[in-house]
This record gives C-alpha cells, sequence and structure tokens, in this order.
C-alpha cells in the first residue's frame, strides 16, 4: 500500500485539521512540511508530526521555492491567496487539496480549472459535506426515488451568532476586498451540495440580502471601542465569550494553544476584542438564495448569523414523501405520504462525526483512495471542475443581491464569463 505525502500551506484552523489526518491515517498518509507565517501554529502542530526544522517554512512562498516535497499539497492560505499559491504549487508538481473557495474572484476560479485541466494536475476542492453521512444518505433515499421525484428543498445554514461575529464581524472573512462575499466564503458548500442531492444544474439564481444589524448605528449607548473596557451586558462581549471557551473553539482560533493569559493580550490587541458595532466589516449578516433547477426543481436556501445554533437544516419535499433533517443533532428522517415515519440512524452509519459532521476525515480518506488507484465510487469526488459549479451560483447570487434580487441565467453569467 503506498503512503501518500501531503505539504500544507496555512497551518490555520482548516489547515491543522487535515495535517492532523495524519494521525488517523498513519499508515496511508504522512505530512513532510509546513508552512505558516505564525511560528506558533507551527509549533504547535509540529508537536504531533515532528518535522525537521527544515521541513518548517515562515511562509507558503519559501515552501514554493523548495523543490517539490510531497504528492499533494494542501492549499490553506487565506481566500485572496488561493489563485497565486496553487498556480505555483501546480507548477511544482503538486496535486491539489484545496480548501474552499476556490478563489474569491470569479475569473481566478476559471483560470485555476483551466489551468489544472492543461497541466494534468489533480485538485480536490475541501467541499466536505458531500463526503459526511448525512448529506450522502440523503442523497441515496432521494436517488432511491423513496420520495418520488423532488419538486421543493428548503434548506437554511444557521451561521449562529457567535460564530457569526467571531467569523465574519472580527475575524479573517469580515471584509469581503480581502476575503469573499459571504455566500461564497460560508455557503459555497450549499451551493454546491444543494444541486448535487437532485443532480441537476442550476438554471437561474435570485438573492436578497444585507449587512443589517452589526454596524455603528445599531452601537448600544455607552459602548466601548474594546470589549475589555465595556461594562454593558453584551451577548458579544468577547472577554466574556473567548474567555469562557479556553480550551476548545473559537479560543483556539485565537492562540493554537489557549490560555487566560495569552487569550486576553490577543483581546487586547487584534480585532477579536473589538466591538461588534465598531468594526469595518462590511458582509451580510443575512441572505437568502432562491435556485430554479433543471426539471423545475425550486430550492430555497438561507443564510442567517442570528441563530443560537450552530447547524444546517433541510426538508426535502418529492411527489411522495418528504425526507428532512438537522446536521449537527444527527438526525435524519423520511416519511412517504400516510406512511410512518422512518429514522437513518446515522451513528451505525460513522464512528468519527468530528470536523464538519466527519466529512473532514472522509475527504482525506477519499483523496488518497483516489489517488493510489483504488476501486470505488469517485462519481461524487469534489473535483475543480465539478466544484466550480457552486462557485457559479454563488456568484451569480451575490450580483443578483447587489441588484436588489434581479434574476439571473446561469448560462448567461457563464457565457458573460467567457465560460
Amino acid at each position: 500500500m503506498k503512503k501518500l505525502t501531503f505539504a500544507v500551506m496555512g497551518m490555520g484552523n482548516r489547515g491543522t485539521a487535515y495535517a492532523a489526518k495524519a494521525l488517523k491515517y498513519p499508515e496511508e498518509m504522512e505530512i513532510t512540511a509546513m508552512a505558516d507565517t505564525r511560528r506558533v501554529r507551527l509549533d504547535a502542530a509540529n508537536k504531533y508530526l515532528h518535522l525537521p526544522e527544515e521541513r518548517l517554512f515562515d511562509s507558503a512562498e519559501a515552501l514554493l521555492e523548495q523543490p517539490k516535497l510531497a504528492d499533494i499539497m494542501v492549499v490553506a492560505t487565506q481566500d485572496a491567496q488561493h489563485r497565486a499559491h496553487a498556480l505555483k504549487a501546480m507548477e511544482l508538481g503538486y496535486d491539489l487539496l484545496l480548501e474552499k473557495p476556490i478563489s474569491n474572484k470569479l475569473q481566478d476560479c476559471i483560470e485555476l480549472v483551466q489551468a489544472a485541466e492543461k497541466m494534468g494536475r489533480k485538485v480536490f476542492l475541501c467541499h466536505v459535506l458531500r463526503y459526511t453521512v448525512f448529506y450522502q444518505q440523503i442523497k441515496r433515499l432521494i436517488d432511491e426515488g423513496v420520495v418520488g421525484k423532488v419538486m421543493s428543498i428548503e434548506a437554511m445554514e444557521q451561521v449562529g451568532a457567535h460564530h457569526y461575529s467571531h467569523s465574519y464581524v472580527r475575524g479573517n472573512w469580515h471584509k469581503e476586498a480581502d476575503s469573499s462575499p459571504m455566500i461564497l466564503a460560508k455557503c459555497c458548500h450549499d451551493m454546491d451540495i444543494l444541486p448535487w442531492l437532485v443532480g441537476k444544474d442550476c438554471l437561474k439564481v435570485s438573492s436578497f440580502g444585507a449587512l443589517t444589524h452589526f454596524k455603528a448605528e445599531n452601537c448600544p449607548d455607552g459602548a466601548t471601542e474594546r470589549c475589555a473596557d465595556c461594562k454593558l451586558d453584551c451577548p458579544f462581549h468577547a472577554n466574556r465569550y473567548y474567555l469562557s471557551r479556553i480550551p476548545g473553539w473559537p479560543s483556539n482560533i485565537l492562540h493554537p494553544e489557549p490560555t487566560e493569559e495569552n487569550i486576553t493580550e490577543i483581546l487586547r490587541t487584534s480585532n477579536y476584542g473589538r466591538c461588534v458595532y465598531k468594526m469595518d466589516n462590511d458582509v451580510v449578516d443575512h441572505q437568502t438564495v432562491n435556485m430554479l433547477l433543471e426539471d423545475d426543481i425550486t430550492v430555497s436556501f438561507q443564510m442567517v448569523g442570528f441563530t443560537n445554533r450552530q447547524t444546517r437544516t433541510i426538508r426535502v419535499m418529492g411527489t411522495e414523501g418528504e425526507i428532512w433533517g438537522d446536521f449537527r443533532e444527527k438526525e435524519l428522517y423520511y416519511q412517504r405520504f400516510c406512511g410512518e415515519v422512518h429514522k437513518v440512524d446515522l451513528e451505525a452509519l460513522c464512528d468519527d462525526f468530528t470536523g464538519h459532521g466527519g466529512g473532514d476525515a472522509r475527504i482525506v480518506y477519499d483523496v488518497i483512495r483516489y489517488m493510489r488507484g483504488d476501486d470505488f465510487d469517485t462519481s461524487s469526488m469534489t473535483t475543480i471542475d465539478r466544484s466550480a459549479q457552486s462557485h457559479f451560483v454563488a456568484f451569480a447570487a451575490e450580483r443578483s443581491r447587489v441588484m436588489g434580487g434581479q434574476i439571473v441565467e446561469l448560462a448567461e453569467f457563464k457565457k458573460e464569463m467567457g465560460v
């Protein structure tokens, strides 16, 4: 059995998650190099990876100056860096495991798809939801015709108020120019998974949404620039939130080995300690997307930053019954009209739901199998050409939103983009 080697650019939450799978599949994968601008991130990961100093690099660029050091490069740098880093890695001969989105600009996405084809590189996008038992079982039920012909899907991503404030008000994705539109940065998963479930392409899209709450005009009287100095009883008080979550997420995003001392210091000096109403954020805090798929299938999707829970929920409505479920709760049900309610026992099908419902581990494992040439069903693999379709939908939805909900036809949109 061939052991595949991986190098990782970007040892934040996502890069670290994929690198950690070397512990889960020690006979099948090995990490041979890592790069990050933050030495503390490299040191934290290297406590379990044990790489020599010469295989630790202080930037993606420094790693890319070296000859090829692995079979596969994990590109987990910031969205706006993906184009340059992915292109250079492919030129060096790497196949890629590319964190979503492909890029924050549609033309860059198209360029990377074309470059992968021209160079003959295998590039897999980290649309990890396709690899989860939750969505795979929904697709199985649909494909088996359990609910007849699908007519409509209603789906919601409940981002969670605190997750939203952490990542999209204070965090790396709070400004579109530096990252991506919200519907791409957070929801290209959903733009991928919903058409995939029914095996139909998106024909038209419309969207509404706005940044309504997390801005200066809603700042409470007496709020200070930093939460450490604020006496208000605010649900988004950074010190109370992050310090109460040591050592887990999201405090471990601020520091890989969080303590009360280092988190307090980070909150004094970084955006994570600032008032959510005094930031320079500009991405939407709620958005709805309506899609018309082939065969007159309608899809209604909502991204909401105002929920207590972080989860995805879905209801699939067919001519003979319904499927519904809650991703976080690992609950999935179906019922034929006038029939009994059936529960799918997801926990009997998967023994590890960590990391996006088990998707983080399964994508790595399937990439390993794919690269080895193992005999298994690869029809759902998130190759870059397949995954790019979700980006067209996301960018079209964002155009519609900016234009007040105007319908965007995907064929015309792609033609305009030169595809």
